[in-house]
């Protein structure tokens, strides 16, 4: 059975997407920013990212995002991917998965719009079929899953629950029990919260998993 930690100050993450969408300001979040060993960024999140002089090992997109004094700046990192099936983060993750990148940490991809915000973190169900991934935020940590699996966790943390399939759900340690109950809306399993250090999911359907910070 999986287990998902929860992410610390400080923790060396080895692949790091930054999206763009509003720019990390979370404890967490910069550390984690800061502290990747390899840096890929959306050709749009190039300008905020530049800001804090921290320069990304490629910048991945359509590049329609991108100015013109960046692609030239950056010329030698930008990988121009034209194709409109996919999005600049799809794309991201693409060329991470490319580069042998297994597991993968997403910054930025909420806040702004709130339909690219909805997309991105739907996305995650597509993308863990081909890598270990989570998405962090100012707020907390999406993840998804399709099996059984336990997350470390703190008495009182808040947690949301987004089934995707119309499975069977249980959950163990969670204030607010759910016992094979299938949901058909993604409201209806969130807003609950850990009882212990860790709780666990049951299920054989797509869900994303959200911890409060």
């Amino acid at each position: 059975m999986k287990r998902y930690n929860l992410p610390s100050i400080h923790q060396q993450i080895d692949t790091v997407i930054l999206a763009n969408g509003e720019f990390p300001s979370h404890p967490v979040a910069l550390s984690i920013l800061n502290n990747s060993k390899w840096l890929v960024c959306c050709d749009g999140a190039i300008d905020n990212l530049v800001k804090t002089k921290r320069i990304p090992d490629a910048i991945v997109g359509d590049c329609d995002s991108l100015s013109e004094e960046n692609k030239i700046r950056f010329a030698d990192i930008i990988h121009r991917i034209p194709e409109q099936e996919t999005n600049d983060l799809t794309k991201a993750v693409l060329f991470c998965l490319q580069h042998g990148r297994e597991k993968i940490t997403i910054l930025g991809a909420t806040g702004k719009r709130e339909d690219h915000t909805i997309a991105n973190v739907g996305l995650l169900c597509e993308y863990m079929k081909r890598t270990d991934v989570e998405m962090i935020t100012d707020y907390g940590i999406f993840v998804a899953i399709d099996s059984d699996s336990i997350f470390e966790s703190s008495p009182k943390q808040q947690v949301s629950l987004f089934c995707i399939d119309r499975n069977a759900v249980t959950s163990h340690n969670l204030a607010y029990p759910i016992d094979t109950q299938i949901f058909t809306n993604w409201w209806q399993a969130t807003l609950n919260e850990s009882t212990s250090d860790e709780f666990r999911i049951d299920t054989t359907g797509r869900m994303i998993v959200y911890r409060a910070f």
